[in-house]
């Protein structure tokens, strides 16, 4: 099987996230089928709002601190990158695989004390293992350290 390894883009918001969250990734470019690029890591306040305002973020930086807010940040987004398919960039059955795969690299990583957080995922906020349908704000693209 392929390791993938971080593009630009991904190495720059790679090296804006807690170190927990650099493990979990360094895993998943060695164990995941699809490739993947993380999109963002810490964000500014103004970002932050930006999302707010566009309704893609429930957290508005000003009055609630979100994840990416964190310096370092405490969350990172992603998409799935599939060699001549961008459409397949936020395509929910690649979303879900890397989700899983983020998730079980976190789970791993955690319990053989190589991290110190447990990871969650924006598919299953309530950590219930009730994926997508019961989550009022979906997500998908989302891993954060639960603090």
């Amino acid at each position: 099987m392929k390791a993938y390894k971080l593009g630009r883009r991904s190495k720059e918001n790679y090296d804006t996230l807690h170190v927990d969250l650099q493990k979990i990734i360094d895993m998943a470019l060695k164990t995941s089928q699809v490739d993947f690029t993380i999109i963002e890591g810490h964000r500014s306040v103004e970002r932050q709002k930006e999302l707010y305002d566009a309704g893609k973020s429930k957290i508005d930086g000003i009055s609630n601190k979100g994840k990416h807010n964190y310096n370092p940040s405490m969350a990172f987004d992603f998409i799935a990158s599939v060699p001549n398919k961008k459409e397949l960039a936020f395509d929910k059955t690649h979303l879900m695989y890397l989700v899983g795969v983020f998730t079980a690299c976190g789970n791993h990583l955690l319990n053989t004390g190589e991290i110190t957080h447990r990871v969650r995922s924006g598919a299953n906020w309530d950590m219930d293992g009730e994926l997508v349908y019961d989550q009022r704000f979906l997500d998908m693209p989302h891993i954060e350290i639960v603090l």
